[in-house]
């Protein structure tokens, strides 16, 4: 039995993005390689699940973690990502996705593979079901990054927009850790105020909800609101934001308390942004970041 301190489960891409000023880049990405990335740089333990297509199998050399961690189910297709950005700051873009990876069942997460957190790393809606979430909460502590059910894809115009989770009510009280960014948290809610929609989605189920904003990260367990600021000098890697902060906090949380957890994990998020590109750092180097920028918090 192979034991990890968190299984990243989630869909590689291809992702076309172009800046405001019309600069393109084609670069692999997704949540599974941003996330796993992010806490392998902190010295964790950590694999990967995912599917693509035959054809594309050379996209997993986009991953930082040994190899012998990554996990590769085959698929029909591979996710393929437009994003163009609107604003400097990136905080508004037209996405498109030209084509989707086959949904990842709870039966593809092999039996002889256990993990303290399953981490469900989404892109779109369907990358896998609800009931997947709730079997697989029966294995250890579920975590998941709300976009891969709030996102939706139409496939005839490759046009993506947002809808609520039909099944949010069900499927939170079997989740331990919740991620959301503040526009899906609204989504989600019908709340503009973060703290009030950390409270509300905690009320529904959730053990811990991180809520990612472009100044701050927050973090809420039920008992205390938590908040540290993101400090980056500049947004060039502002692509994997949400992805590096979520899988930091979560593995930092299987050793820390809630509060130097978020802080680890913004920092890491911060020093991230500053290059294009998942994180390929030391925890040195982090936690140098922390002692430079974050002085004042610790």
């Amino acid at each position: 039995m192979k034991h990890y301190e968190s299984l990243i489960i989630g869909h590689i891409s291809m992702d076309q993005n172009i800046d405001h000023l019309g600069n393109e880049a084609n670069i692999p990405g997704g949540a599974v390689i941003y996330s796993s990335a992010s806490a392998y740089s902190l010295g964790h333990n950590v694999a990967a699940l995912t599917k693509v297509a035959t054809k594309d199998r050379d996209r997993l050399d986009a991953f930082t973690i040994p190899r012998e961690n990554v996990i590769c189910l085959d698929s029909k297709d591979s996710t393929n990502m437009y994003n163009k950005y609107l604003t400097p700051d990136k905080e508004r873009r037209i996405c498109k996705c030209f084509s989707k990876g086959d949904e990842i069942k709870a039966e593809d997460i092999p039996a002889d593979i256990e993990a303290d957190i399953y981490h469900f790393a989404g892109l779109i809606y369907g990358d896998f079901s609800s009931e997947t979430v709730k079997e697989i909460s029966k294995r250890g502590a579920v975590a998941v990054d709300v976009q891969g059910f709030l996102r939706h894809w139409n496939p005839d115009d490759k046009s993506m927009f947002f809808e609520d989770w039909a099944d949010k009510k069900d499927v939170l009280p079997h989740i331990t850790y919740l991620k959301t960014d503040a526009a899906e948290a609204e989504i989600l809610t019908g709340l503009t105020d973060r703290k009030e929609a950390a409270k509300l989605l905690h009320s529904w189920g959730a053990k811990e909800v991180v809520i990612t904003h472009n100044t701050e990260v927050l973090a809420y367990d039920g008992n205390e609101f938590y908040t540290c600021p993101i400090r980056a000098r500049n947004l060039s890697g502002r692509t994997g934001r949400g992805d590096t902060t979520f899988a930091a906090y979560l593995n930092e949380r299987l050793h820390h308390s809630v509060k130097d957890a978020l802080l680890t994990a913004t920092a890491t998020v911060s020093f991230k942004m500053e290059t294009p590109g998942a994180l390929k750092a030391t925890r040195e180097e982090i936690e140098n970041y922390i002692n430079e920028f974050y002085s004042d918090i610790k």
